[in-house]
């Protein structure tokens, strides 16, 4: 039997496919600011960071103390994309079916807010999936790439680091997950990654992914440690 009992999912690239909603709707307000970077530039930059430390980094680069209404218009702008457009990523559904059959507990960790996770979850139907066992940023004092977030799942979970395993698409992700003790598997599978997924996944390797994946083909096994464990 794997030594894993628990599966802690990144959201945005991860379950669901809404990162290019994301970086297209952060790169137009930031160019309505007068800073002006490409969705791919955004993505190198800030993938797997919280709304909050990227909004710290924009107020940096125009030398303002803060941004007061930043964070809250960018995820009213995004939000109202959602209904339309938001797509859970293919084989998710099956994945934690698969998972679940083996008594396997599932969580989320995202940089995503309270509201923004909720409303997620209800428009991609996953909210029922995961219950309470669902954690955002805004919940600890520092979010990716430090361990705070999955630490804190692993604890509402009542199960140890050890024992847990992460899925995540960016580098800051599979960082915190190696910096709180945990497995990290990194997924290149959402489409915000066509064109570099080999670099990316190259970049997730070098964060300390023990495994990275271009799909949910074999996923179950990667997070469980399987070829480890030999079953």
């Amino acid at each position: 039997m794997s030594h894993i009992r628990a599966v802690i999912f990144d959201m945005d690239g991860c379950l669901v496919d809404s990162e290019p909603m994301s970086l297209e709707t952060l790169s137009d307000m930031m160019a309505a600011e007068g800073l002006h970077a490409t969705p791919n530039d955004l993505r190198k930059r800030f993938l797997g960071m919280s709304i909050q430390a990227i909004v710290s980094h924009i107020a940096e680069a125009l030398d303002r103390p803060d941004l007061p209404d930043f964070a809250r218009d960018f995820e009213e702008r995004l939000l109202a994309r959602y209904p339309a457009e938001l797509r859970v990523i293919p084989g998710i559904p099956a994945l934690l079916d698969d998972l679940a059959a083996q008594g396997v507990a599932v969580a989320i960790a995202t940089g995503s807010s309270v509201r923004r996770l909720g409303i997620t979850l209800d428009v991609a139907g996953l909210a029922d999936r995961f219950g309470a066992r669902v954690f955002s940023a805004d919940q600890v004092k520092r979010g990716k790439p430090a361990p705070d977030l999955f630490l804190l799942a692993a604890d509402r979970l009542g199960i140890l680091p050890g024992a847990c395993a992460v899925m995540e698409d960016s580098p800051h992700g599979v960082a915190g997950a190696r910096a709180a003790g945990m497995r990290a598997v990194g997924f290149t599978g959402g489409s915000h990654l066509d064109g570099m997924r080999d670099d990316h996944a190259r970049r997730l390797a070098d964060a300390g992914a023990a495994v990275v994946l271009p799909g949910l083909s074999g996923m179950a096994e990667a997070l469980l440690d399987r070829q480890r464990t030999g079953v």
